[in-house]
């Protein structure tokens, strides 16, 4: 059994509420455990395709296919034990605000927050757990590491890293956490989540959290001579919010009429 596209829809904005309702402190450190979370699913991602050079030049696609089936169980994490997200309140608090069930400044409120609290915790884990620990920092892993920061963040231009961010988040992260929400058992979650993270991985879409973790890891690695300005210049974030805003208003024209119109 699952639940109605309705029911989930009001699910989601009974979300956003409870979200909104948390003290700070609390809203920072779920967050904190959420760059934590994605920053591990990306290490094991990491391990995988920079761990096998050899099968990555004879067949580089079945790489891809292995290196984003680990990836999702960061997510995973995040729903089971309700961390927040950025990114997957970029899709809830549009369709709060749009039923008036938050008031406007709780949004910005809310993402700045978790934005940083989403790095704070993905910096951790990339510089601290990962960097100085040195788990990555031999043969084959530094050259990997090195030609992906360059790959996502250097080589592309605007255009395409935009697109790239607006196209995970609209065609495959935005449903699986409304698919998530869909099921009723554990099992079913996992599964409903972990096959849409597990393709956009695989094809190389883009994360502004997972690359909170990657491009200051190869930052530190000396990854193409990337700066700082370099990260914050390219619009990850934008195409993950146009691709979330994308989701959220096709969830509400599809389930809007169950929505419960609750004020904070």
């Amino acid at each position: 059994m699952t639940h109605s596209p309705a029911e989930v829809a009001a699910m989601l904005v009974n979300l956003a509420v409870s979200k909104h309702r948390q003290r700070p402190l609390a809203l920072f450190l779920k967050a904190f455990n959420a760059g934590v979370f994605v920053s591990f699913g990306g290490l094991m991602s990491l391990i995988v395709a920079g761990g096998s050079p050899t099968l990555a030049s004879e067949n580089p696609g079945l790489v891809k296919l292995l290196s984003g089936f680990v990836f999702p169980i960061g997510l995973v994490m995040i729903i089971l034990q309700q961390q927040e997200l950025l990114t997957s309140n970029m899709m809830v608090f549009p369709m709060a605000l749009a039923k008036r069930a938050v008031p406007w400044w709780g949004l910005p409120r809310n993402w700045f927050i978790v934005f940083f609290g989403n790095l704070a915790g993905s910096l951790f884990v990339s510089l601290v757990l990962v960097r100085y620990s040195g788990v990555v920092s031999s043969e084959p892993y530094v050259s990997y590491i090195k030609a992906a920061v360059i790959a996502r963040c250097i080589n592309p231009s605007w255009a395409q890293v935009f697109l790239r961010g607006w196209g995970v988040i609209g065609s495959f992260a935005s449903r699986s956490g409304q698919q998530g929400m869909t099921a009723k058992d554990v099992t079913s979650k996992v599964v409903a989540v972990w096959f849409p993270i597990w393709a956009f991985v695989a094809c190389s879409f883009e994360h502004v959290v997972a690359n909170m973790f990657l491009m200051p890891l190869g930052m530190s690695l000396g990854g193409g001579d990337l700066t700082v300005g370099q990260f914050i210049a390219k619009p990850i974030a934008y195409g993950n919010f146009v691709g979330k805003y994308d989701g959220s208003s096709c969830r509400r024209r599809t389930g809007g009429q169950a929505l419960a119109r609750r004020r904070a």
